[in-house]
């Protein structure tokens, strides 16, 4: 198993003193073509990492903005053979950015694991989120991931007791994604208050970087999770803006990529000025 962009990618932002922005697109939407702009366009704008979902007809973690983003996903035709040929792409240009899967089983036990696996590694993909695939289960995809060298990234919830973290910890790699709020994607606002705690609970279980995620609606509060995670993820505002482009006939690459430039910007100057002190991970001057 290697996780060299991620790792990388985690060093360079804690020699910046500075955490990460984590831009969640979706594959295919609005079109191919545009999610490729998109894509291509994520790393200048100020993603530090990639989030590329692959659509799926029934997304139960995810809120309306998700959902009608995988919809247009699909009407575009992108199958995960297809998200797996854009991730090709993107990373026929890049070579550094790491490039995480997020999706459901489903597609990829029809794809089939070592196929999957295989398939991925070679498109430069670094991870795979799998929501709906329990730790108890997660042997067999597991297994054909570690074999190719990619990642399988796990979430933790603030339902997660210590017993259940120690589980979660187990086979994953690269870092762990909080779900900062009870509930599905792009209805809640995170809390720093109560985000803190459970982020450093989350590293000492795990001893990996903590990306914070579903809760993160604008640049202000992208700042406020950057003063206390590893990474701030952004996903359901960032479609949101792929909708607006489309009813009011505006370029879509353009809107979003400057949405992800204010949150990136508001990442990127969350800590400055701070000093962090002991041995936690948290970076100063960080998102």
């Amino acid at each position: 198993m290697t996780t060299a962009r991620i790792d990388a990618r985690f060093a360079a932002l804690k020699a910046e003193g500075r955490a990460g922005f984590v831009a969640y697109v979706m594959a295919g939407d609005p079109t191919r073509d545009e999610a490729l702009e998109i894509l291509r366009g994520l790393p200048a704008a100020g993603a530090d990492i990639i989030e590329l979902g692959f659509p799926f007809s029934d997304p139960m973690a995810e809120g309306p903005p998700i959902q009608r983003a995988a919809l247009r996903g699909l009407k575009a035709g992108l199958t995960l053979r297809g998200t797996l040929d854009l991730a090709a792409a993107f990373r026929e240009g890049d070579a550094d950015t790491p490039l995480i899967l997020m999706g459901y089983l489903n597609p990829i036990e029809s794809y089939g694991y070592e196929a999957f696996a295989r398939d991925a590694a070679a498109a430069g993909v670094d991870g795979c989120i799998v929501v709906d695939c329990p730790p108890e289960e997660a042997d067999p995809l597991t297994d054909a991931l570690d074999a190719a060298s990619v990642s399988l990234i796990r979430l933790a919830t603030p339902t997660s007791d210590d017993a259940r973290l120690e589980l979660i910890a187990r086979r994953t790699s690269g870092f762990v994604y909080y779900v900062s709020v009870a509930g599905v994607t792009g209805v809640k606002e995170a809390q720093s208050a109560s985000v803190a705690p459970a982020v450093e609970r989350v590293r000492r279980a795990s001893g990996l970087p903590v990306a914070v995620g579903f809760g993160v609606k604008t640049p202000e509060r992208a700042a406020e999770i950057a003063r206390v995670a590893d990474a701030v993820v952004a996903g359901s505002v960032l479609v949101d803006e792929v909708a607006a482009a489309l009813e009011a006939g505006e370029p879509v690459a353009a809107r979003v990529l400057s949405k992800v430039k204010a949150l990136g910007d508001a990442v990127r100057g969350a800590r400055v000025g701070e000093t962090v002190l002991g041995s936690s991970p948290r970076m100063t001057a960080e998102i």
